[in-house]
């Protein structure tokens, strides 16, 4: 979205933001898959990332995680942030999303969600709020509202985290 009438718009869409639903590879990592010696998976996520998803919780959104991975690893960093919602092994997302959308009680308009690649296209065409990280493939980056400045891994879910927030009208600080 570029443009004051589109930031505006934006705006608006965010600030009726309740959850933040995240994918995880390519979103709160680079999406890269490390492992060591021993064929144990590695994954590196941004401590800016995390606090930016901390201090929207205190802040009283909501936020999630739907992957299509199961990893321990993923299990602790949502355990480390206090992510209680936390869908791992997950073959189609939108069943996944409806279903936390039905727990937590809330409209499609009053959720975010971070994706990166075609298994999250069916989710971000029914958020309110559909975000790409920048360096998402094409069809994604087309269903965005929003395309990040940072990479997924790199700061990325923190922009989105200060955006959310500043619409709200709450400091990061």
């Amino acid at each position: 979205m570029a443009g004051k009438d589109n930031k505006a718009a934006l705006r608006d869409r965010l600030k009726a933001v309740r959850m933040l639903l995240l994918d995880v590879d390519g979103v709160l990592t680079d999406g890269k898959l490390l492992y060591n010696g021993d064929g144990i998976e590695l994954k590196a996520f941004d401590v800016k990332d995390g606090y930016g998803l901390v201090r929207l919780r205190e802040a009283g959104i909501r936020v999630g995680i739907i992957t299509a991975k199961s990893s321990d690893i993923v299990g602790r960093r949502a355990r480390d942030l206090g992510i209680d919602t936390l869908y791992q092994e997950v073959d189609d997302k939108l069943t996944a999303y409806s279903e936390i959308k039905k727990i937590n009680g809330l409209r499609d308009r009053e959720i975010a969600y971070i994706g990166d690649d075609v298994p999250d296209l069916g989710v971000l065409g029914q958020v309110g709020v559909p975000i790409a990280v920048c360096d998402a493939v094409e069809a994604v980056r087309q269903r965005a509202v929003y395309i990040t400045k940072r990479p997924g891994g790199s700061g990325a879910v923190r922009e989105v985290a200060e955006l959310i927030m500043q619409a709200k009208g709450v400091s990061l600080f």
